[in-house]
């Protein structure tokens, strides 16, 4: 049975004092390195600055998933860019 989260009150924005708005976001983690995506995560979002929080139950929930090796090894895989910095080449 899947749990609905909707309507929860957020407040306000802990950086700029903005009522934060539920929306369904991506979280990354970085475990053992390895990066893990949870998608459609429940948070409250800034729209001003972008901060994000979520509810307590939806971060024990979260632990649940990530800690959960058998769920992870049939996630599908996604790749991404991996760009090096080069200090050397900035111009200051």
């Amino acid at each position: 049975m899947k749990k609905k989260i909707t309507g929860y009150d957020y407040g306000e924005c802990e950086i700029c004092d903005t009522s934060m708005q539920e929306k369904r976001i991506k979280q990354d983690f970085w475990i053992r390195v390895e990066l893990i995506v949870v998608e459609n995560v429940p948070a409250g979002v800034c729209p001003r600055c972008g901060e994000k929080v979520v509810r307590a139950d939806v971060g024990r929930w979260i632990t649940e998933l990530v800690e959960n090796s058998e769920r992870i090894a049939k996630a599908p895989r996604i790749s991404v860019p991996a760009i090096r910095f080069y200090p050397e080449e900035v111009k200051v």
